[in-house]
């Protein structure tokens, strides 16, 4: 069994809702070979410091989301994104602890799987990320070496959660208060969702 992580002990006892739902999901990950971390303000579950999984408590469902969830073989089609530009990540949605009782044996079939290719070294091969940038992105750029050198520097991840928040504003004047704000992260090394 897992050893216990304080700060995702923490997480699980304060918890105000979906705590009968995580807490079927945690004892279903503590039965697994993995280690109970906590990272990203959430319980993650890694093994030999990969990252397996993770447990989400949402407004409307709580979620097992696995981090390379694409490498799995959904037989029974439970998996899904967690949005339009996930490229990795697949979770399982519940709304109620029989759900995820029902779904243990298959969920410990898909944990075994991604700790296999864990195990394996797979990676997810990504298409070469051919998101535009915006003209008020490229101008920054060219203008500050000192950022283009840090924004080349960022994770493929990364550059395209700011090229996508970036480029979801309509007005040239939104996006340009939108670069302004990220630069101090983007020189930080930091990703727009990091702290």
């Amino acid at each position: 069994m897992t050893a216990v992580n304080a700060k995702a002990d923490a997480f699980f006892k304060e918890a105000k809702k979906w705590k009968k739902e995580m807490g079927a999901l945690r004892a279903i990950m503590r039965e697994c070979p993995l280690e109970e971390t906590y990272k990203w303000r959430s319980p993650c579950y890694t093994f030999e410091g990969g990252n397996i999984a993770a447990i989400w408590g949402l407004k409307d469902y709580c979620a097992l989301a696995f981090f390379k969830g694409a490498l799995l073989k959904d037989s029974k089609e439970i998996l899904s994104a967690p949005g339009a530009h996930s490229r990795s990540m697949r979770l399982v949605k519940f709304t109620g602890a029989a759900e995820i009782e029902k779904a243990k044996p298959l969920l410990k079939k898909y944990i075994g799987e991604a700790v296999e290719a864990e195990k394996a070294g797979l990676k997810i091969e990504f298409a070469k990320d051919d998101l535009p940038f915006p003209a008020e992105l490229t101008a920054a750029l060219k203008s500050d070496s000192k950022l283009k050198k840090a924004f080349e520097a960022l994770t493929p991840g990364r550059r395209r959660g700011y090229v996508l928040h970036f480029s979801q504003a309509k007005q040239a004047k939104t996006r340009e208060a939108r670069i302004e704000k990220a630069v101090p992260k983007i020189l930080a090394g930091k990703g727009l969702q990091d702290r």
